[in-house]
């Protein structure tokens, strides 16, 4: 029997439910929310080759880490 592997935080139940919302969305709400994505400037989208994915991943991960120890509660 094949053993499905879900991110941390997903399981199946999530997993469908994603699905189901794309699945369920019509072309005009696709669109909407592409280019309400496009206009969000508090995110940055940038290509990164392929090959430096694991790298720049790494790096945001180590980020995040130093960033949650310098959180005042």
């Amino acid at each position: 029997m094949k053993q499905n592997k879900f991110p941390p935080g997903w399981d199946a139940e999530r997993a469908q439910s994603v699905i189901d919302y794309y699945e369920n969305q019509t072309e005009d709400e696709a669109v909407a929310e592409d280019e309400a994505a496009f206009q969000d400037e508090s995110v940055t989208l940038i290509e990164v080759p392929t090959e430096l994915v694991p790298i720049v991943l790494e790096l945001i991960s180590k980020h995040a880490k130093g960033s949650d120890n310098a959180r005042p509660d």
